[in-house]
């Protein structure tokens, strides 16, 4: 039958581009249960900032091969919240498909941070204290690996004002649909119904909320840490203010 024939993937309709620790799990999860998505056989697909596939022309057979044959009503979307972050991510995206679609997460930089560190305090990966580990950053990243800096990156992986920037020097506006974590957490059956219609698709029917990617918290962050990081991203939560036309009150002390 007609209708049941299934094709070859040619180019990805979305992708969700970040930022890390601001939900996309929990996102991947409800896009995958669509019946007429597929977000191919792994979460984070890590194409577009593995700078080794792009030494010379890249080979889109390395993406798509995590793809099955598509049915005629399905499109697929690829979540590795890290495109965002990358520097040459959204270019590379852009070149493979200037019609694609982002969806962008943003959670409070400052929470961002500390969520991050404390996903690799919990995995083991991190010796430090929060505090040292955010004054020792800037030395830690420098001249690392990028697969290593970005694990240790938890204030600059939060400037989400040039990382815009940087996306809509290829991909216009309706293009991006940036959603702030704290809403998507808030009323995720509203935004989820938003984020579907994006992609053209009905939103789903049932939406069962659970918690993903949730690890226990080793301690709270104190006010001193909360106040330093503040300080460091106050400029660039107005920047995000400006070019989403949000209002992020929530994020300023």
């Amino acid at each position: 039958m007609l209708g049941t024939r299934r094709c070859k993937l040619e180019r990805l309709d979305f992708v969700v581009a970040g930022a890390q620790k601001s939900g996309t799990t929990a996102l991947h999860y409800f896009l995958s249960k669509h019946p007429n998505i597929t977000m191919g056989d792994q979460q984070e697909i890590h194409f577009f900032d593995d700078d080794a596939l792009f030494v010379s022309e890249p080979d889109y057979e390395e993406l798509h091969k995590h793809y099955g044959p598509l049915g005629p009503s399905t499109i697929a979307g690829d979540c590795t919240p890290s495109y965002i972050y990358h520097e040459t991510a959204a270019e590379r995206i852009w070149k493979y498909n200037p019609k694609i679609k982002l969806l962008i997460l943003l959670r409070n930089p400052v929470d961002r941070a500390f969520a991050h560190w404390n996903m690799q305090r919990f995995r083991g990966r991190e010796p430090l204290d929060f505090f040292d580990a955010v004054r020792e950053e800037k030395t830690r990243i420098a001249g690392a690996p990028p697969a290593q800096a970005r694990r240790f990156a938890y204030v600059d992986r939060g400037f989400y004002g040039q990382q815009l920037a940087r996306l809509f020097k290829f991909f216009p506006r309706d293009q991006v649909n940036a959603v702030k974590f704290e809403e998507f957490r808030d009323k995720q059956r509203e935004m989820l119904t938003s984020i579907f219609s994006f992609l053209g698709l009905e939103p789903l029917r049932s939406v069962r909320s659970k918690d993903r990617n949730v690890v226990p918290y080793e301690r709270a962050m104190n006010w001193e840490e909360r106040i330093f990081l503040y300080n460091l991203f106050a400029e660039d939560i107005t920047k995000v203010e400006q070019l989403l036309n949000w209002d992020c009150s929530d994020w300023k002390l």
